[in-house]
């Protein structure tokens, strides 16, 4: 769907966080005289009145009645379209679509596919691939857009002037379908892993999984670029017929072996001294140098541009020392996976690990069978939030028998200050890397991490920034 469409409907708006704002901005832009409703929390009412748009009205009950009055409803992507509400309204015949969506359907060419857009998804490190590859791309001399779920909507973007070559877009599982039913295809579509997330939000784990996987499956992008490590995504090649089927981490690809990226048997570029902290990290740059050799340019040529990249804030970011103690933000953390990938990069180290958040279902037995049989297990684990108590059950037969120390936490203040006195004189790391959401107590992960950076004694504003959003 383009936003030209949209003319002369009935139209609302629902969400007023960052995306719905673009979504208001690009709308209002392409057409100004539009009647649109916006439902938003009543918290965001004032802001929405200083627009002072006499066609904007202001509604702050979205429930099954209020949506069906409308044909199209320009949604957030943290709304489920799962929601009661939501589905009884589509049923009615109310169309959802979001920013996304909106986005590819102004961007498509015929034949629908979009040229220059590589769109990344994935479970675990789509955020550095895509700012990665932006960098590569840029470094090569490449006028590369970086936007997407990494921090700025592609409705800011929507006629960047000159155009850019290439677009680095990162998808969450949220928007992934939104492509996909756009009827618009990527010119490339980059898969990494798939973990068990955000399982409220898709209904279960089997949707979550369908709804990553619509980038490839539905979508059909002209080049499919997969993990050969992942067994979901090997079973999955044969049915992408309408795609071009490439893959990284293979031995006849672009692969690491130890902490070299390989060509083949060729090898390209040693990683020791790129600043990503952990293997699952430099793995994924070598799903960066395949995406770069898809579109045709000479991705060993631009490996040793990764030695430049500056790592991104909440994701094993080093925030510094205080007291001999290191503090480690890896807010982004939402799974725990994520958390066990995060403990791998302190080998030997004495590590303070905090987890827990937002409970949406995610099974952490795994975690605690790692944690069980470890030989590098933390020196102690201190759980918060919503699910903390039910991972503290899980953890206390291996606490109990010596394996780690182990403390319930009220809260992030409480949790810092557990792990600070669970390390002591001796110091070490304290590393927040909860494996769930932030949803309840932090509005995101960022506001989480900037209440971590706040709690350890740094500047929340330093180390919150992302480098190198927009167009270069």
């Amino acid at each position: 769907m383009r936003i030209s469409q949209l003319e002369g409907q009935a139209v609302a708006l629902w969400g007023w966080g960052r995306e719905g704002r673009s979504a208001y901005r690009a709308i209002r832009a392409a057409l100004p005289a539009q009647p649109l409703t916006l439902f938003c929390g009543a918290h965001e009412v004032a802001e929405a009145q200083a627009l002072d748009d006499a066609q904007l009205s202001i509604e702050t009950e979205a429930d099954a009645a209020a949506l069906s009055r409308f044909a199209v409803v320009v949604k957030s992507p943290g709304i489920s379209p799962n929601r009661p509400e939501a589905l009884a309204a589509a049923q009615a015949g109310t169309h959802f679509v979001g920013g996304t969506a909106l986005w590819f359907g102004a961007h498509a060419q015929p034949g629908g596919i979009v040229p220059g857009a590589v769109c990344v998804t994935g479970t675990k490190g789509k955020s550095t691939t895509t700012a990665l590859l932006a960098h590569l791309l840029r470094a090569g001399g490449h006028r590369t857009a970086l936007a997407g779920n990494i921090g700025l909507p592609l409705l800011e973007l929507l006629e960047p002037v000159p155009p850019p070559q290439y677009w680095a877009i990162e998808l969450s599982s949220y928007q992934t379908r939104e492509v996909a039913r756009s009827g618009v295809r990527p010119q490339l579509a980059l898969v990494l892993n798939l973990f068990p997330e955000h399982l409220d939000w898709h209904g279960g784990e089997a949707q979550y999984i369908a709804d990553k996987l619509s980038l490839v499956t539905e979508a059909a992008p002209r080049i499919a670029l997969l993990n050969a490590e992942d067994p979901r995504l090997v079973a999955l090649a044969p049915s992408l017929a309408a795609s071009e089927v490439r893959w990284f981490n293979h031995a006849e690809g672009w692969h690491l072996r130890g902490d070299v990226v390989h060509r083949g048997e060729v090898a390209v570029f040693d990683t020791a001294r790129v600043p990503l902290p952990g293997r699952h990290n430099r793995g994924n740059l070598c799903a960066v140098l395949a995406a770069i050799e898809a579109l045709g340019l000479d991705a060993a040529a631009l490996a040793s541009a990764a030695l430049t990249f500056q790592p991104l804030p909440n994701r094993l970011q080093t925030m510094g020392v205080r007291d001999g103690i290191r503090y480690v933000n890896d807010s982004i953390s939402t799974t725990p996976h994520a958390t066990l990938a995060a403990l791998a990069c302190f080998p030997g180290q004495r590590v303070a690990v905090l987890v827990g958040g937002h409970d949406r279902g995610v099974d952490w037995h795994d975690f605690a069978e790692h944690m069980a049989g470890d030989a590098q297990a933390p020196v102690e684990i201190v759980t918060m939030g919503a699910n903390g108590p039910r991972i503290h059950e899980l953890l206390l037969a291996s606490a109990q028998a010596g394996r780690f120390g182990l403390h319930a936490a009220a809260d992030l203040p409480q949790a810092v200050a557990l792990a600070q006195v669970a390390l002591g004189d001796a110091g070490g790391v304290v590393l927040l890397s909860p494996g769930a959401p932030s949803f309840g107590a932090y509005a995101d992960y960022v506001a989480r991490g900037r209440h971590f950076a706040s709690l350890a004694g740094f500047d929340p504003e330093a180390i919150s920034a992302i480098p190198g959003l927009g167009v270069a």
